[in-house]
């Protein structure tokens, strides 16, 4: 692709081009990142350090363990260190990364979406703006062990959709986030995967710990915060997502996140 001025258009890098975060000797540290300027998918991969992606604008899909996690603007997830996982952001993304030294704050020990409150946020901020390193009694180690206290007080969000390895459980997941608007029913997955409608909804409790019909409403939840923070209308990704009208999708969203869309963004 050519530039207007006759130069090659600049072609966006691994993210993981401009940083280790691997050779840090500090309880914690933090940088921004903006996808406008590298490759919107990280391969898998894994940290010594636990990792915590904060959503600054746009949202990041992380896959990781046996789920997956949408991160909206103002949340972040929390990945432990040596969790292999991958990241898919939308093309409008600015996040942040924290990564956190084993043992250094008390931290879940499996992966999960955290609130993050507006205290902390801008504490991760202007941790990633320090240059260089700093001294556990200066005034950036201080402003890290308030932040690491503050993360391991932030409470957790139900954003994660389950996900399974198991054959006959991936071709319905594969199929419905291809096409999150398919409204076949149970039984008719069932025909579908070659199994009895009584077998394949106790394999999906088994598998997912979610009944087919919750684990289809947190798929929907889970493209509905990706969509929205990338700038999707609400008209539209209910279309997307198979609802009659908006105002279903509306109410879908307000019974799981407890507001509607345009305040929950708003936020």
């Amino acid at each position: 692709m050519i530039a207007k001025s006759g130069q090659t258009a600049k072609k966006p890098r691994p993210c993981s081009a401009d940083f280790d975060p691997e050779r840090s000797d500090r309880p914690a540290v933090a940088l921004h990142v903006d996808f406008s300027d590298y490759e919107a998918e990280v391969p898998r991969h894994q940290h010594r350090q636990g990792q915590l992606i904060l959503a600054l604008h746009g949202a990041v899909t992380c896959t990781a363990a046996n789920g997956l996690w949408i991160v909206p603007p103002d949340c972040g997830v929390w990945i432990p260190g040596g969790v292999p996982h991958s990241n898919q952001v939308t093309p409008n993304a600015r996040l942040s990364y924290l990564f956190v030294e084993p043992g250094a704050a008390a931290l879940p020990q499996q992966c999960c979406t955290l609130s993050v409150s507006p205290m902390l946020r801008e504490m991760i901020l202007r941790l990633a703006d320090v240059p260089g390193s700093y001294a556990a009694d200066d005034h950036t180690g201080r402003l890290v062990r308030v932040l690491l206290d503050e993360l391991a007080l932030m409470p957790k969000q139900g954003l994660e959709l389950p996900v399974s390895g198991h054959p006959k459980i991936a071709v319905i997941a594969a199929a419905l986030t291809a096409d999150p608007s398919d409204r076949r029913t149970l039984a008719e997955w069932a025909a579908q995967v070659a199994m009895s409608e009584r077998s394949l909804k106790r394999l999906m409790v088994q598998e997912t710990g979610l009944s087919f019909g919750r684990w289809r409403r947190q798929l929907h939840l889970v493209i509905a915060l990706r969509e929205l923070a990338g700038g999707a209308t609400v008209q539209r990704v209910s279309s997307d997502l198979g609802y009659e009208s908006a105002t279903a999708f509306i109410v879908m969203f307000k019974k799981a996140l407890g507001t509607t869309p345009t305040r929950y963004f708003a936020t």
